[in-house]
């Protein structure tokens, strides 16, 4: 959403719906987590809790188009609105009377992955238009600065059903298997980890701490993007083991860090579902698995091959650039029209 504002302020006064009070807040964030410069932006509360139906409704009538990041809630405006989806959904009743009737008055939606298409066109019964989200790569390929790593980047804590929401334990165990038969090799983990799951990640990182394993919480951009360059393996197992049809939000809804991992020449092992399916392809710029063993004994052959190994990364730099902020920006173009 934030590269969509960027993209249509170098043509358009753009304007950020965001309650003031967090103002300061969101600017903050962007800059420190996405390298987002959002200090010279418009910020308007239309969608505070206090504004009435009415006046959001005569106020939003002052813009040309909104477009909307949907929780599953479609809103009522006196203009064109463009709902985007970043999430597939199968919980909410999107053919409710209601929300076919709130459904004519939207001219476009817009999702961020096939897999998440496929969830929302069902649920909601349209048809979505797919517009994948801008990678930006921030390091230069060097084959050079590569180390024996294998990277994993996500944030840490427990769903409602007990599992992590990114399944770095699934990776732990899958390096426990690997780690003996490969020589000075490390797995890294770059984190986000929230103060109340603190907790929790102590505990998860004493369980492993007898492997070669490096844990980075909360890194800078800066530093999470030298990981990134350093990395010459990259793993991604959000999905793994989860009921995907009763729960298809548990999976990748696209995959941004296997692309920026992508970028700078990292060879991914990614799992055989969600958004993953659609940036790796078998054998080509990478490798999908859809067990332990499996994600184990590809490892083990990229690790033994280097010409192998370098041959895929050349190729998943190859594909990352099929989701740069040029192309996000032409396909934006054909959509705001």
């Amino acid at each position: 959403m934030l590269s969509i504002a960027e993209c249509l302020s170098r043509e358009h006064e753009v304007v950020i719906l965001w309650p003031n009070d967090k103002k300061d807040l969101i600017v903050q964030k962007a800059a420190q987590r996405f390298s987002v410069d959002l200090s010279t932006f418009v910020f308007d509360s239309l969608f505070d809790t206090q504004i009435s139906f009415l006046q959001r409704y005569k106020k939003s009538r002052s813009y040309d188009k909104i477009i909307f990041l949907s929780d599953g809630s479609i809103p009522v405006v006196g203009c064109p609105l463009i709902i985007h989806w970043q999430s597939p959904m199968n919980w909410v009743h999107g053919k409710s009377l209601l929300n076919r009737l709130k459904l004519k008055r939207v001219k476009d939606v817009i999702v961020n992955s096939k897999y998440t298409k496929s969830y929302i066109d069902k649920t909601f019964s349209l048809k979505s238009t797919i517009l994948y989200p801008p990678v930006y790569i921030q390091r230069t390929y060097d084959q050079s600065k590569k180390t024996n790593t294998i990277l994993n980047v996500g944030r840490f804590g427990i769903n409602n059903a007990g599992s992590s929401y990114k399944k770095q334990d699934v990776l732990a165990e899958a390096f426990t298997l690997l780690s003996p038969m490969v020589k000075d090799w490390r797995l890294v983990f770059v984190m986000a980890v929230l103060d109340k799951d603190m907790k929790v990640y102590e505990d998860f990182k004493n369980k492993y701490a007898h492997l070669p394993i490096d844990f980075i919480i909360n890194p800078s951009n800066e530093h999470l993007w030298n990981m990134y360059a350093k990395a010459s393996i990259y793993w991604h197992a959000s999905g793994f083991g989860e009921d995907l049809k009763k729960y298809p939000d548990r999976a990748e809804h696209f995959g941004i860090s296997t692309v920026e991992a992508m970028g700078v020449g990292a060879v991914p092992l990614v799992v055989n579902s969600g958004g993953q399916k659609e940036i790796v392809e078998e054998g080509v710029n990478g490798y999908l698995w859809d067990s332990l063993e499996e994600l184990v004994s590809k490892t083990q052959v990229i690790i033994r091959d280097s010409d192998k190994r370098r041959d895929l990364a050349d190729h998943a730099v190859t594909r990352s650039k099929d989701f740069s902020i040029e192309l996000f920006e032409e396909s934006l173009k054909r959509i705001i029209k």
